[in-house]
């Protein structure tokens, strides 16, 4: 199959265009406080220091971890973190 250099340029820009889109569906689904666990989740912080850090329980945090895997679709706390990277949630280290 043969596409015109025209054509390739409209498929590509509309397959960058729709991955952005997507990526940012996903993150505006997230509350603030989902994306302060995640953010801290991402820096290295464990459940207690997340919840020493946000003045909430540990089973609070774990259940916004929970929200967070469901929303965004993933199984693990890894891929969370590396979610988290690429959306620029961490927070340069001082």
């Amino acid at each position: 199959m043969y596409l015109s250099p025209a054509i390739t340029d409209v498929v590509v820009e509309n397959y960058v265009r729709n991955a952005a889109e997507k990526s940012r569906s996903a993150f505006s689904l997230l509350s603030q406080r989902e994306r302060e666990v995640l953010q801290l989740m991402a820096e290295g912080k464990t459940t207690k220091e997340i919840a020493l850090h946000l003045h909430i329980s540990p089973k609070t945090v774990e259940g916004h971890r929970l929200r967070l895997m469901t929303k965004l679709n993933m199984d693990s706390v890894a891929k969370l973190t590396k979610y988290a990277i690429q959306e620029g949630l961490t927070s340069p280290e001082p």
